[in-house]
């Protein structure tokens, strides 16, 4: 994208109007403390008649005979596995049993796998959980890769996803590099929890809105968002709204963590309205390497972030400070609400 925006294209993008948060409808949710009628059950234990031991199991049990939507609904326990979701015909709900839909605090699903670059050929062949499923939406699921970090070809991804119209809510992501791979059409990730260190929410052509998302990273230094859009005219887009940036624990120096670095030299990434830790490098953003920055077409911008992480002295030239946030509709489309994948009591 060049390095400047219309006056139009701009208006059409940004709007003055602050997003309220709105709790009280999430908590309203009914809860998912067992599985409703007609879902295909996975139970670690075996102890829920006609269940199934494992994710992929219950995922291969889904049809492609039907248009109307399926549930996967997973009991509590901690699931040893790599999960694929092949595209299907119908939309899909994945469901983590809890009694507390509104906060990834109370998940009782995890789903953890430690793959990487060193042992599967491609990124996606590497996550955690790999969705394929378009008009999907996932609940209260806790996904990890605990490869760590590998010397060398050291990716792997926590959520792969491939497919438009997907929707995660009340889920934690966790892993080291590249968790998210946000790859294709409309996303939103609303509610959760996404914790790594190296360029952990990326993909090429992902039109990604995060709201309320908790942000927290550890080790040395790291980076949040690597966009890979790939041309001036791409729809691609990574807006972080709402949200909030800070260190898992205690012992991250200051300034050890980027806002992002353009992976390829289109990239476009958001970050406003949201609350920023001293971990946040004072620069902001980082060029992509010495060799190539990558700088010249991107468009990293900011607007009406706090803490002491936003503070605007010092930001990279390259940067931006933006007179009004991005619109959800520049990012989701104008009809965002109704769309399946959506649900608005997160938002």
């Amino acid at each position: 994208m060049r390095s400047f925006l219309s006056l139009a294209l701009l208006c059409s993008l940004v709007t003055a109007n602050p997003v309220v948060k709105q709790n009280a409808a999430v908590k309203a949710r009914t809860d998912q403390s067992k599985p409703p009628a007609g879902a295909i059950v996975v139970d670690a234990t075996g102890a829920v008649p006609g269940s199934f031991k494992t994710v992929q199991a219950g995922a291969n049990a889904l049809t492609n005979h039907t248009t109307a939507t399926q549930t996967l609904f997973i009991m509590a326990g901690t699931y040893n596995e790599q999960v694929y979701l092949r595209p299907l015909k119908s939309a899909l709900v994945v469901q983590g049993q809890t009694a507390h839909p509104e906060s990834y605090e109370s998940n009782t699903v995890t789903i953890i796998m430690n793959l990487n670059r060193n042992t599967r050929a491609t990124n996606d062949e590497t996550a955690t959980v790999r969705n394929w499923v378009a008009n999907s939406k996932f609940y209260n699921i806790n996904m990890e890769n605990n490869a760590g970090h590998p010397a060398t070809l050291s990716q792997n991804i926590v959520i792969s996803a491939q497919a438009p119209n997907q929707g995660y809510y009340g889920c934690q992501f966790i892993g080291y590099q590249d968790n998210i791979l946000a790859q294709n059409g409309t996303q939103l990730y609303a509610k959760s929890k996404i914790v790594g260190v190296v360029d952990f929410i990326f993909g090429t052509g992902g039109k990604v809105w995060f709201e309320q998302v908790d942000i927290r990273t550890f080790a040395i230094k790291g980076y949040i968002t690597a966009s890979g859009r790939l041309s001036a005219d791409s729809d691609a887009w990574f807006v972080i709204n709402n949200s909030t940036i800070a260190a898992r624990d205690n012992d991250v120096n200051p300034g050890s963590t980027y806002l992002g670095r353009p992976w390829k030299e289109y990239s476009r990434t958001v970050f406003q309205k949201t609350e920023m830790s001293n971990v946040v490098n004072p620069a902001g953003w980082s060029q992509w390497n010495a060799t190539l920055p990558n700088t010249a077409h991107s468009y990293l911008a900011e607007y009406g972030n706090t803490g002491p992480g936003a503070a605007r002295t010092g930001r990279a030239a390259f940067a931006k400070q933006l007179s009004a946030p991005i619109t959800i509709e520049a990012v989701l489309g104008p009809k965002w609400k109704t769309a399946s994948y959506v649900d608005t009591t997160y938002m």
